[in-house]
């Protein structure tokens, strides 16, 4: 048996060879996010599945996946295998029928393979049609948001070190403070979105003074925007956004700064500050030729060491499912529980995966190995909130609410105007 080739592989594989009435019968499509570059990295994870099934396997990438999956499923022509970038989308899929639940085991094996494994299967499992829930989703490819970014040189000059908890970061920014110096770079610019930096801070902090069930009742509005625990996460980020002296350019700069330029502070000589929270992506937008690991360096945001909540981790991810049931989509879904599936993106660029059993010197480079020790350590995994809340909430009020905070508005009003807008949606 090849690494990584598990016996549930080798069962779907049979299955298909049992059921393909011809070539055409065994054939599987797939519909995803991927174009470009992030196409050709898809393609290869696909070349090994191709050669260990013997399928045909037709991937379509759309840069408006979230559209061409609905029209799909209408026209009763869906893909065999969709990757949803957002669960919430796969949620209304289910919802509406359109999605074939995994097979049976699949939720244990995320249990037992998957660091926070409870966590994925929990953000794969959906109600059906008729309500009941059930296991449509499997989370392959990863995306890491709660770091913090910083430049090694600054900190060994001014003699800091690296927070391990929320108490010593803040600790950390007051000393930054009585050096003369200024500890935070935040912005939330960005043209339309304008605000949405905020609300991955609101989010970290949340999963950070809160059990992560506090969190999901969030999401779904059980719990009320303006309950007295998210009004407490909102405040935990005024902290750092709403001091003048935490921030670069004072607080009034916050919501002006494209979060595209806020990181270029760390580079400036001297620094304009030192530190940076902001998802995996961030280093295209910083100064060229940077290179990560030696000009600039991340760690963990961490959690408040007088709380027992372990180690939360906010990020995102896609998650894949049946959109036709058939041996092959199985077989699929199968393969991506490989070790072999997930090494294979590993060796390239910009994937990250819970999975326990890959071997870490696949990574492409050290940086991307980091931040999967970082999820490999999670107690639990939640995805970003604002992408699961209905779009005028978690793409609109929720944005321009921090917005609005940053400015100077309470943050109980700013909270109770989002559960307005909640209301008004339902």
């Amino acid at each position: 048996m090849k690494r990584g080739m598990t016996r549930n592989v080798q069962s779907a594989l049979a299955l298909v060879a049992l059921g393909a009435g011809g070539a055409e019968a065994a054939d599987l499509t797939i519909l995803g996010p991927w174009l470009g570059p992030d196409e050709v990295q898809v393609q290869k994870v696909l070349d090994l599945f191709r050669a260990q099934s013997g399928l045909e396997v037709h991937y379509a990438g759309s840069d408006s996946f979230e559209q061409q999956i609905v029209v799909d499923v209408t026209a009763g022509s869906p893909p065999g295998i969709a990757a949803f970038p957002q669960p919430g989308l796969a949620a209304n899929m289910a919802a509406r029928g359109a999605l074939t639940p995994l097979a049976a085991g699949t939720a244990d094996w995320i249990r037992d393979n998957y660091a926070a494994g409870q966590s994925w299967v929990d953000l794969g499992t959906y109600a059906d049609a008729e309500g009941a829930d059930q296991l449509f989703g499997f989370f392959y490819k990863v995306d890491l948001k709660s770091l913090v970014w910083y430049v090694p040189e600054n900190f060994e000059d001014a003699g800091y070190e690296v927070p391990r908890s929320i108490e010593e970061l803040k600790a950390l920014s007051d000393q930054i403070v009585a050096d003369g110096e200024t500890p935070w770079c935040i912005g939330l610019g960005s043209g339309g979105a304008t605000g949405w930096p905020a609300t991955d801070w609101v989010e970290d902090l949340l999963l950070r003074t809160q059990p992560p069930v506090v969190y999901d009742a969030w999401v779904t509005n059980e719990i009320p925007f303006d309950d007295p625990r998210i009004v407490a996460a909102i405040e935990a980020f005024g902290h750092f956004a709403r001091n003048d002296s935490y921030v670069a350019g004072g607080a009034q700069a916050v919501a002006a700064t494209d979060f595209r330029d806020s990181p270029k502070g760390l580079f400036a000589a001297p620094p304009h500050c030192y530190l940076h929270r902001q998802a995996s992506f961030i280093p295209s937008f910083f100064p060229e030729g940077t290179e990560v690991g030696a000009d600039a360096d991340f760690f963990y945001f961490p959690p408040f060491a007088d709380q027992d909540l372990g180690s939360p981790v906010l990020g995102a991810g896609t998650v894949w499912t049946i959109t036709d049931d058939s041996p092959a989509a199985h077989a699929f879904i199968a393969f991506l529980q490989t070790t072999e599936a997930h090494e294979a993106w590993m060796a390239q660029k910009g994937f990250l995966t819970p999975h326990k059993g890959v071997d870490p010197e696949m990574f492409s480079d050290p940086t991307l190995r980091k931040m999967n020790d970082i999820l490999l350590g999670a107690t639990s995994f939640r995805f970003d909130a604002s992408d699961l809340m209905p779009g005028g909430v978690g793409a609109g009020s929720f944005w321009t609410g921090m917005v609005d905070y940053v400015g100077g508005k309470p943050a109980l009003d700013v909270a109770s105007d989002v559960q307005d807008s909640w209301q008004a949606l339902k």
